[in-house]
């Protein structure tokens, strides 16, 4: 099952942050934050060596005791963490994949909404519904 999704601006704050379990809602803060610095690692990295990439999916981008943390970042550098509990095996890479593309259309449509202002923190119900659907599905 999902822990926790959120989505993190360029300048690294947080738009949008939102995790299953209240009791451990810190840890869950401290794992997003701590997972910028490996983001921004491998965007430099691979930045270099792709040039202009529309988007960006980073894989894995640390594992702990507890957590898988994957990550994904935007054209326009906005970056998305998904936090997903270590003792699910069952979930592929395809399938985090989808979530993130599911989760930067979501972003998109919320961006495009003319009442939106850009920086500020999300706060769609429908952005809100497809996260709700992604945490409580189970791999």
């Amino acid at each position: 099952w999902r822990v926790g999704i959120a989505v993190i601006a360029k300048e690294n704050y947080p738009l949008y942050i939102r995790s299953v379990a209240s009791q451990s809602e810190l840890k869950f803060h401290y794992t997003v934050h701590t997972s910028l610095d490996v983001v921004e690692e491998k965007i430099s990295a691979v930045g270099k060596s792709l040039g202009d990439q529309r988007e960006l999916y980073l894989g894995l981008l640390y594992p702990t005791e507890d957590y898988k943390v994957y990550g994904y970042v935007t054209n326009s550098k906005v970056k998305f963490v998904i936090v997903v509990d270590s003792s699910n095996t069952s979930l592929r890479d395809n399938e985090i994949r989808s979530m993130f593309r599911k989760l930067h259309n979501s972003f998109t449509d919320v961006m495009c909404n003319p009442f939106h202002n850009p920086g500020d923190p999300i706060q769609s119900k429908a952005f809100d519904g497809i996260v709700s659907g992604m945490m409580v599905q189970t791999g």
